[in-house]
């Protein structure tokens, strides 16, 4: 199978209670115009939903949208759930208002790559295209 021509699933999330979502719509769009396939689950997710989305939807990356300052549980929780779930496959990135201070911890955890406010979009989509390249997806 060509995979060139299947496109990149990406699920980009607002978890919690953070109800400001212009950055996580301005990455979902920028993944958009760059042939990303998105899905965007809106505001007030919980972990669970997260994951179950992604799952659902054969995503290949979750990205997720934290300004709520509970950054820390909530990656932490969207990480081991998709443990529980056997879906480590899916690659985890996210942005927001995290402190610099935080940043070793979340990548310690697992998620994949962080992009705080300033980040030109081109950085986020260039690093999705090259890290979430589908590779023998059936």
């Amino acid at each position: 199978m060509d995979t060139s021509a299947v496109p990149i699933r990406v699920v980009i999330a607002k978890p919690g209670l953070d109800g400001h979502d212009r950055g996580a719509k301005v990455i979902a769009r920028a993944l958009r115009h760059v042939g990303v396939e998105v899905i965007y689950t809106g505001l007030h997710q919980t972990p669970r939903q997260i994951v179950d989305t992604a799952i659902q939807e054969d995503a290949d990356g979750i990205g997720l949208s934290v300004l709520s300052g509970a950054h820390m549980t909530l990656f932490a929780d969207v990480l081991e759930l998709l443990r529980e779930e056997d879906a480590e496959d899916i690659t985890v990135f996210g942005g927001g208002i995290i402190p610099e201070a935080d940043v070793p911890a979340l990548l310690r955890l697992g998620v994949a790559a962080l992009f705080t406010p300033g980040t030109p979009t081109h950085v986020v989509t260039d690093w999705v295209r090259t890290r979430l390249r589908v590779e023998g997806r059936s």
